[in-house]
């Protein structure tokens, strides 16, 4: 029986500690082979690779598996992740005219994908203020680089992206940041398929515990801020503002009160529909 996982998650600075599990080989000394993949496209493109069976566990944005499950991928949730809400920087190109938080929500969103985290959370902010969104209003891009070349060619106004990856590009002058929103909730939980849930749920568990306990050793880790600023190119005062505001999942328990604030906001958002039958989400192991 195989003893590989298929894991993958944003190229990003939140899923270090998982590489430094996976180089320090300690996947494989609890009997775990651990293939990663990264997805530049965020949630939208991981929820469509679980669904299609291109991968087996995803870290994703909460709001984002929650609504693909409840529009019926065969996922579950195993665990949350960071429990800490992400901090999305809300940003323009810097030859638009844009720059106030407060004018964003009749301009054009660049999203990566339609249900992708970008999408979704620029709904959940503009439903916080009392406005709506339109279809139309959203430019489909891809990925970070797609958004760079929109919004330099103003082919879109605003983009949702978490705040420090893309701080680079606001501070060489690529991007403009005019506003900040926090998600409601933890921002990062595991997925599974319930295929993978069936055929190995012991090295599921395994997977989990390490993950589990190379995030407890990073939050101890005096090394980890210089570590992420160097992996990632991001200014070691950013750094160090943005681990002393994350806290990682170190046991696979996840809130239900947290699971209803999402789907109350989702309804809100008209996400999900009112009376939108809600399965089970969470793995009950």
């Amino acid at each position: 029986m195989s003893n590989t996982i298929r894991l993958g998650g944003v190229p990003e600075h939140f899923n270090l500690p998982v590489h430094l599990a996976k180089e320090r080989g300690e996947f494989s000394k609890r009997g775990v082979n651990i293939e990663w993949t990264d997805f530049k496209g965020g949630t939208g493109q991981m929820a469509k690779a679980l669904r299609n069976d291109e991968v087996d566990v995803c870290i994703i944005l909460t709001e984002g598996i929650i609504k693909d499950i409840i529009h019926g991928s065969t996922v579950k949730i195993i665990s949350q992740y960071v429990i800490t809400p992400l901090i999305w920087g809300i940003h323009t190109g810097v030859g638009n005219t844009l720059n106030h938080h407060a004018n964003v929500y009749d301009k054009r969103y660049a999203i990566s994908r339609f249900g992708s985290g970008s999408h979704l959370m620029a709904i959940v902010d503009a439903n916080s203020k009392g406005k709506h969104l339109s279809e139309d209003q959203f430019v489909v891009i891809k990925n970070l680089d797609g958004a760079l070349d929109s919004l330099s060619e103003q082919n879109s106004d605003v983009f949702y992206w978490e705040k420090y990856t893309t701080k680079p590009y606001v501070d060489n002058g690529q991007l403009k940041r005019v506003g900040e929103f926090a998600s409601p909730w933890p921002c990062f939980v595991i997925a599974a398929t319930d295929k993978i849930l069936k055929e190995q749920p012991e090295n599921v568990i395994r997977m989990l515990r390490t993950i589990h306990d190379s995030c407890d050793s990073f939050m101890q880790n005096e090394q980890a801020i210089s570590m992420v600023s160097k992996r990632y190119g991001i200014r070691l005062e950013d750094v160090e503002r943005w681990y002393h505001s994350t806290e990682w999942a170190i046991h696979g328990w996840v809130s239900d009160k947290m699971l209803k604030s999402v789907i109350f906001n989702l309804r809100k958002a008209g996400i999900i529909g009112e009376d939108e039958k809600i399965p089970e989400l969470i793995w009950k192991r």
